[in-house]
């Protein structure tokens, strides 16, 4: 006998062997043991979460010759003949290599009759979506008024595309993906079954992968064993799948942590000459920062029976990076993986997400001391500066200069553009880089607006390089800002519903910050 594929050798028979769906289960059991059945059924959902087994199992409960039941028997001819699929009252059609009005009339005319073999005739329409606007039509009657022995079961991945007339006529339930810990465990069982060694870390690959669809999951092991040649190993797994060893996640995190960017960009050019995949290394960044997010939310250093054995490296690392930054990161990865198909080079893209953190970093007081003191190095001889802060102080005299409309055009393009170096004797030291700013007329006009505010001071503007500059610390305040913005939303319970239930999306680029 030829070999047969895990995902089709374990597929459930029955709904007690269904896994992950609880809730379509509990409302189709009950509804078929107080036999109030409706005439159709629409089930929505991601690929491979059950929704053509459930049909077949629901098809099988109506036929099933103990009688109408939620445990069919699976012995008798009608359960037989359906999981072999040979019924000839329960019919099948794809549409989406069958979406015309013809192919729907031929399936209709056959309403006209009564059941063959079975109690009830019953049409199943997977991708029901693929269908045109005319076939929709052609069906619409017979949806709302089928005959007693017939019922409609219609299956899409995309419910969006249905039209509304045809969903007010069906009773609609929605398949969850499945959670990786359901995967784990089924797959645990069914590997037990088979006689397959699998370290626990290689299934959590695996069901990561599988992203919810538990028939991928199997398709995935079935390969896995093949690959490992009869047994799963975590360095197999990631290997076949492509996946980062979180030892380079770690040192990545770690680095960033401690600010440093040497060690970011050589750990980045390590993993282009493993041949490692930087989406996968982004995506298993991502689950990192989320566990870490958690610890730092709940104040937890460790969970005791956390089956990951990474979880105190994971625990130790929430407390080595800051709150903030952590939900920042975590948004500039998810992010981060829609920019590395963008560019011509996929690591010089993920070399640039992940400086990114660094380029918004929050300097420390020693930090923010030495780069100030580098930058007034030049003039600190004749002037000693009296304020190590003047980023700060510069930045507010300029915003009020422009709420008190002080300044237009040129002139407040030197001051934003602008670096105060140094303050002596009445004298404040300004750095620009651009040389088409530096001109008499913007350092007169600037000087004016300050008098107007009380600075009886006198400016002198030099050319050179600008670490620091109100325009920046605006720029970076505002990325911030948006940066934490996604995160916000991408976090809030009802938009993780609709990425959890729809696979929905939220398209870079299309969030904006609203002023206040």
């Amino acid at each position: 006998m030829s070999y047969l594929v895990l995902a089709r050798k374990y597929r459930p028979k029955t709904f007690t062997q269904l896994v992950g769906q609880s809730h379509v289960v509990q409302a189709l059991t009950n509804a078929l043991r107080s036999q109030r059945l409706h005439h159709a059924y629409l089930f929505t959902g991601t690929r491979g979460v059950g929704k053509t087994t459930v049909s077949r199992i629901l098809a099988k409960s109506l036929n099933c010759e103990t009688g109408i039941t939620d445990e069919p028997c699976g012995v008798c001819a009608a359960c037989v003949d359906i999981d072999a699929g040979r019924f000839v009252d329960y019919t099948e059609l794809d549409a989406a290599s069958n979406r015309g009005v013809d192919e729907v009339q031929q399936l209709l005319e056959q309403a006209a009759y009564k059941p063959v073999q079975g109690r009830f005739k019953v049409f199943m329409i997977d991708e029901v979506h693929m269908l045109s606007n005319t076939a929709f039509n052609a069906m619409l009657k017979t949806l709302e008024e089928p005959p007693e022995y017939l019922k409609f079961v219609l299956a899409t991945t995309d419910p969006h595309k249905v039209p509304v007339t045809v969903l007010s006529r069906c009773l609609q339930f929605n398949l969850r993906p499945m959670a990786p810990e359901t995967i784990v465990e089924h797959l645990t069982q069914v590997l037990g079954d088979e006689h397959v060694k699998a370290d626990v870390q290689s299934l959590r690959l695996l069901a990561r992968a599988a992203r919810g669809s538990m028939r991928d999951a199997l398709s995935l092991t079935d390969q896995a064993i093949a690959f490992g040649n009869g047994a799963l190993a975590e360095a197999v797994v990631r290997d076949m799948l492509g996946s980062v060893d979180r030892s380079h996640v770690f040192t990545l995190i770690e680095a960033l942590a401690h600010g440093d960017g040497a060690l970011v960009v050589n750990t980045c050019e390590s993993l282009r000459h493993l041949g490692l995949s930087a989406s996968s290394l982004l995506e298993e960044m991502s689950m990192v920062l989320q566990r870490m997010a958690v610890y730092q939310a709940t104040a937890q250093s460790a969970v005791s029976d956390d089956p990951d054995p990474d979880v105190q490296r994971i625990a130790g690392l929430s407390q080595l990076m800051p709150a903030d930054e952590t939900q920042l990161l975590y948004s500039i990865c998810l992010h981060g993986r829609a920019d590395l198909g963008l560019a011509p080079d996929e690591y010089a893209a993920l070399t640039m997400v992940l400086l990114r953190l660094l380029a918004f970093k929050p300097t420390s007081g020693e930090a923010e001391k030495k780069t100030l003191k580098t930058a007034v190095e030049p003039v600190k001889a004749t002037l000693p500066a009296k304020d190590s802060d003047f980023g700060v102080q510069w930045l507010s005299v300029v915003q009020d200069m422009v709420k008190a409309q002080l300044i237009q055009a040129m002139t407040r393009e030197l001051a934003m553009q602008s670096q105060l170096m140094a303050q002596a004797d009445g004298v404040w030291h300004l750095q620009v880089e651009s040389e088409s700013l530096n001109s008499a007329s913007n350092r007169e006009r600037l000087q004016l607006a300050l008098q107007s505010l009380g600075h009886a001071v006198t400016l002198q503007v030099a050319q050179g390089p600008v670490q620091d500059s109100p325009a920046r610390r605006i720029t970076a305040l505002q990325q911030q800002r948006m940066a934490q913005a996604e995160a916000d939303i991408l976090n809030h319970p009802s938009v993780q519903r609709l990425i959890h239930e729809y696979d929905a999306k939220i398209i870079p680029g299309t969030l904006r910050l609203l002023d206040h």
